[in-house]
């Protein structure tokens, strides 16, 4: 999810539309949450790994 929202955000910028910029930030900040709970060993969505 960290790279699909890094690949929104520049796909946003390059082409100037907000909308797409606007879902990468929350893409991104969504795979950085899963990631800090990953890291700190707690389950996400019932599940303790995330593939």
């Amino acid at each position: 999810m960290i790279i699909l929202g890094i690949v929104l955000l520049v796909i946003g910028f390059i082409a100037a539309i907000p909308v797409i910029w606007s879902i990468g930030v929350i893409v991104l900040i969504i795979g950085l949450v899963f990631m800090i709970f990953g890291a700190l060993g707690h389950a996400i969505g019932g599940r303790r790994h995330v593939f």
